[in-house]
């Protein structure tokens, strides 16, 4: 296939980007200018502050870029971070492409590594493929995203990158806010803060949608407790309660364009999840340096239709788990031991015979339980950076080595048998399930980074890395017809990127260009079918730019070329053919953003912001494509008073009709359609202001 001409709107960021780095300095920047900022300091990350000596590329969104966007979905925050796609599904479902394809089925689990409160989310085999929705995005004080191999300091999971989300801390301030919106959306959270020892950030929501049968409830809660102001302990809760009403995917060709995209062709689907994470944070000091100790306790359920899989079974799963994470460092040198046990169970159960496929398909996926299984996790790592600063050069040298052990326990028959113990026709069951046992893994990871500051401004660095991502306890043990546990291994992805800097008052870019190459990676195919052992290689450019000309204005900018591709072949009946070359399917080619923004009168603010996703293959023989979209969306806000604030957010401008993700898979183009035309107002109340000269020592 020949490739596609750049945009005419990635053109006019380009441009954007070039000529911003020419602008002359001018007055320092108002603190109160609210916009999105380049790799500035590293908290959640366990990276030291200083970012101007780290060669890791990071994106970040502060509390007051936040609060003007009032994310209503994962994916209108990483919409402003190059290479990032968090592909909306239905009601707060979401997929994430990092520096890669949308991953989606096996394999997806575990590439992403989502940390809340410098905690992940969940344990290291037990992912959720919909982690961002366990995120109190709205009421964050920061994100921040780590592109690329984040293993070394981070372990497992951290393959394509870190989603770190920091709360609010005690001191920040009280306030109150209702929103109402198209589709009958509506949400109300509230922030008490008692004189920086107590504070409690909560909101609901109930949406609708305008497709139909489709919507959701949630409730979201993150509580904090700190002996007195600056105090070296605090202790953290949040807790997740999402109850969704889904619709499934519109079939067919162009079918997000049509009448077909207000359907739902499942609406029986639906999704409970629940989740809670208690965290202590104790710092103290240890001879030169500092220790950091982080006892957690997560507990976690889900119960979902599969509604993507034929004979939509029913799965149940869950899991419990403890944790510590230790770090002692001074300024140059971080080293540290991880330690979590986890224990989770899964159940899939099909409720009645599948008639709808293939003979075939309909034999090998009986009604029935098809896995009923516990696993009980250990898992250990060691790690350590160390960091030379010789004159304008910083070297910093990282390692890691971590062990997992699975403990497998099969609760149904073993093999692929029906429930019944009979056989299935057409060479068996798909589904397979192994007998009881025991499954270690260790992996290495490392990282090596230079960065040399420049005159003027500038700085250059270079980073090659290693980040691995351990099976996970669903691929190992829910395996299909043909596959054994042995065929699965750690999947490992190997990265060199480059990256030139500049910041002064009023203007920072960066520019990052980057080729990974990942092995043994675990795919699923438009048969539905598990793929392991497969290859890709990734690379790509990303640019980033954001302006202040005045104390009243600002200019951001977001552009990421990436051509990822598949590195190997399977020419094997009864899946599909997947050719070495052939682009990965569900893989823009670009993707970008830019925003404007004006402050008038220090009363009104309001920004416009356009989002581009280009061109895709959606099938792995590149013959179906998705032609991408650009959106227009613009927010308003009001300060009535001191205390009082309106705001009205528009969506969609033009009401374009798009799909947020377009796929194919059993012989059908599938599509989630995006939302029309949208419109949200809000009205918030400032209860108390933050605490001003509090001490912020909290750094992750």
């Amino acid at each position: 296939m020949k490739p596609n001409p750049p945009h005419p709107f990635g053109l006019l960021l380009l441009a954007l980007l070039v000529s911003g780095t020419v602008r002359p300095a001018t007055a320092s920047v108002a603190t109160s200018t609210p916009t999105a900022r380049l790799d500035t300091v590293l908290v959640t990350t366990r990276l030291p502050d200083d970012a101007r000596r780290r060669a890791e590329s990071v994106a970040r969104l502060d509390a007051e870029a936040l609060d003007r966007l009032a994310p209503t979905h994962a994916n209108e925050a990483l919409a402003r971070v190059p290479g990032a796609w968090a592909s909306r599904g239905s009601g707060q479902e979401q997929l994430l492409g990092l520096r890669s394809p949308v991953l989606t089925g096996a394999g997806a689990c575990g590439a992403f590594l989502v940390l809340d409160d410098g905690v992940p989310i969940r344990p290291a085999g037990f992912c959720n493929v919909n982690q961002l929705s366990e995120l109190n995005l709205a009421q964050a004080a920061r994100i921040e995203v780590l592109r690329g191999p984040g293993s070394a300091v981070h372990g497992s999971n951290a393959l394509h990158g870190v989603v770190a989300v920091q709360p609010r801390l005690p001191g920040d301030g009280s306030s109150a806010r209702v929103e109402f919106g198209s589709d009958d959306y509506r949400r109300a959270l509230i922030s008490i803060d008692s004189d920086a020892h107590f504070r409690l950030d909560a909101n609901a929501v109930d949406a609708g949608s305008f497709r139909a049968d489709e919507g959701y409830r949630q409730q979201q809660a993150t509580a904090q407790w700190q002996p007195s102001p600056g105090s070296d302990t605090r202790l953290a809760f949040a807790a997740n309660r999402l109850r969704q009403e889904t619709a499934g995917f519109a079939f067919g060709e162009g079918a997000w364009r049509d009448a077909r995209r207000f359907g739902n062709q499942n609406p029986e689907a639906f999704r409970d999840a629940d989740g809670a994470r208690l965290v202590l944070h104790h710092r103290r000091a240890a001879g030169d340096g500092e220790l950091l100790l982080r006892p957690y306790a997560r507990d976690e359920s889900q119960v979902f239709l599969q509604h993507f899989n034929l004979g939509q079974p029913l799965e149940e799963n869950g899991s419990r788990s403890v944790g510590l994470q230790s770090m002692w460092s001074d300024d140059s040198l971080r080293v540290g031991v991880d330690l979590e046990r986890a224990d989770g169970e899964l159940r899939q159960r099909q409720a009645r015979a599948l008639t709808a496929g293939t003979p075939a398909q309909n034999a090998q996926r009986p009604a029935g339980t098809h896995y009923d299984y516990a696993v009980d996790a250990r898992q250990a790592a060691l790690f350590g950076e160390k960091q030379w600063v010789l004159g304008d050069d910083a070297l910093t040298l990282g390692a890691r080595v971590e062990h997992l052990r699975y403990g497998y326990d099969n609760r149904a028959g073993d093999g692929n048998l029906r429930e019944d113990g009979t056989a299935c026709g057409f060479s068996g069951c798909l589904y397979l399930r192994p007998a009881d046992r025991t499954d270690t893994f260790t992996a290495r990871s490392g990282q090596l980074g230079w960065v040399r500051t420049l005159e003027a401004g500038w700085s250059v660095g270079a980073r090659a890395a290693r980040a691995f991502r351990f099976p996970q306890a669903t691929e190992l043990y829910r395996l299909q017809r043909g596959q054994t546990v042995e065929g699965i291994d750690v999947e490992t992805a190997d990265s060199l990127e480059t990256t030139l800097r500049f910041a002064n008052a009023r203007f920072r870019t960066e520019a990052v260009a980057y080729a990974m190459r990942k092995r043994d990676v675990l795919l699923r195919d438009a048969a539905g079918l598990s793929v392991p052992g497969a290859a890709t290689r990734h690379r790509g450019i990303e640019l980033a730019a954001a302006w202040t000309p005045d104390d009243a204005t600002w200019l951001d900018a977001n552009l990421a070329w990436s051509e990822q591709r598949y590195a190997f072949d399977r020419l094997l009946p009864g899946g599909e053919t997947i050719r070495r070359g052939a682009r990965i399917d569900t893989a823009p080619e670009w993707l970008g953003g830019v925003r404007f923004g004006r402050r008038f009168d220090e009363r009104v603010d309001a920004e416009l912001e356009g989002v581009w996703q280009g061109a895709y293959a959606i099938d792995a023989a590149n013959t179906r494509r998705y032609g991408g979209h650009v959106l227009w969306h613009a927010r308003i806000g009001v300060e009535i008073t001191p205390s009082w604030r309106a705001s009205l957010r528009l969506m969609n401008l033009a009401d374009r009709r798009y799909a947020e993700r377009v796929d194919f898979a059993f012989g059908d183009e599938r599509s989630f359609p995006g939302a029309g035309r949208s419109v949200f107002v809000g009205l918030q109340w400032r209860l108390s202001a933050p605490r001003t000269g509090a001490p912020r020592r909290w750094r992750h």
